[in-house]
């Protein structure tokens, strides 16, 4: 509970921040999003980093945030060829471009923050994932993964078996793989589209992120909620610049702008998917949705599905110079190392 009303004070706080060009600015990050005015990325992120920056460069450099500047799966290109300084990408939405991140995307069957993997997978990717130059083109200033990913039906169910032949919405990546492991029919549609997909009949349900209860509406199509502890997938982001923005300021201020991102902004990223879960949970039982745990039967089925995911990723990425081996347990000790520093909430609450 006092975890839970730290995030909440952090939210509030940053919630209330405007995005007024302070006096002083010589220049400014122009961002692109692509999340909706209300999505945490917008609410929570772009404002607090803002802060951040005008901070540590003592007003010298500001954020913009600009709206609608292309669809998801064009940010990346977005970025690279100059038409915004920065944006944020779900590595999904580029089917084959991006491999070595799926690393942070597998179960784990352990309860732990988005806060703190995405810290985990900040310090894995630069130790290990960015050999892969899958982000050829761009600079990366932040890695994220989004809260855990569960499933939810139109009807209730109590076991995985009850869900061969359903046809669940699916986003690629690790939960594609999932999926076809259970026997379901996955149908690769946005998580915008899930609502009207679900209320037609067209998906019996979804695999999505507990926020999607509320941000999407899907509390209202499949109130039912089966549970993994971890949840069954994560989804990974990356917060990307382009590389010819830093010919913009001084060393000084690059400096500056990198000492507020990386594992900071990271955590961050996480922290606003954290409160963005707490609050489609808390909208779910508002609303009369259930919440079922996957029985330990169902939990070593997909142990054993998991597995041979991840071997069979371990090696793909070796084509790429990644020693996943080395990279999974790494990213295994830099959770236990991310749980135990202090929220990034009471930093974000002080703005």
């Amino acid at each position: 509970m006092k975890k839970y009303a730290c995030l909440l004070v952090g939210a509030i706080a940053v919630s209330s921040m405007t995005f007024s060009m302070p006096l002083l600015a010589q220049t400014t990050i122009t961002v692109s999003t692509w999340g909706g005015p209300n999505h945490g990325v917008n609410t929570i992120v772009w404002p607090t980093w803002k802060a951040w920056i005008e901070e540590a460069t003592d007003g010298r450099v500001t954020v913009e945030v600009v709206h609608d500047m292309g669809p998801p799966p064009a940010q990346m290109e977005i970025v690279a060829d100059g038409i915004a300084d920065a944006s944020w990408i779900f590595h999904a939405h580029m089917a084959g471009r991006f491999l070595a991140t799926q690393l942070p995307e597998f179960p784990t069957f352990e309860e732990f923050s988005s806060e703190d993997a995405s810290a985990a997978y900040w310090h894995t990717h630069q130790e290990y994932l960015q050999q892969a130059e899958e982000h050829r083109g761009v600079d990366v200033v932040a890695m994220g993964v989004h809260g855990p990913g569960q499933i939810f039906t139109r009807d209730q169910i109590s076991s995985i078996n009850e869900l061969a032949g359903k046809r669940l919405r699916v986003g690629g990546g690790v939960m594609s793989g999932l999926a076809e492991a259970m026997s379901v029919t996955g149908v690769a549609i946005p998580p915008t589209g899930t609502y009207e997909a679900a209320s037609q009949g067209v998906v019996d349900g979804a695999m999505l992120t507990l926020e999607s209860l509320r941000s999407f509406r899907v509390a209202e199509v499949a109130p039912h909620t089966l549970t993994v502890d971890g949840g069954f997938y994560r989804g990974s982001f990356a917060i990307v610049m382009n590389p010819m923005f830093w010919d913009q300021v001084s060393d000084e201020d690059r400096a500056a702008i990198k000492s507020v991102s990386g594992e900071q902004l990271s955590r961050l990223f996480g922290y606003m998917m954290d409160i963005s879960d707490q609050r489609g949970v808390a909208f779910g039982e508002e609303n009369g949705a259930t919440f079922i745990q996957a029985s330990e039967h169902d939990i070593e089925h997909l142990r054993s599905a998991a597995s041979d995911l991840q071997d069979a990723w371990s090696e793909s990425v070796q084509s790429r110079g990644v020693e996943a081996p080395a990279a999974l347990a790494f990213f295994r000790e830099q959770l236990v190392n991310a749980a135990a520093k202090e929220s990034i909430g009471t930093q974000v609450a002080s703005h």
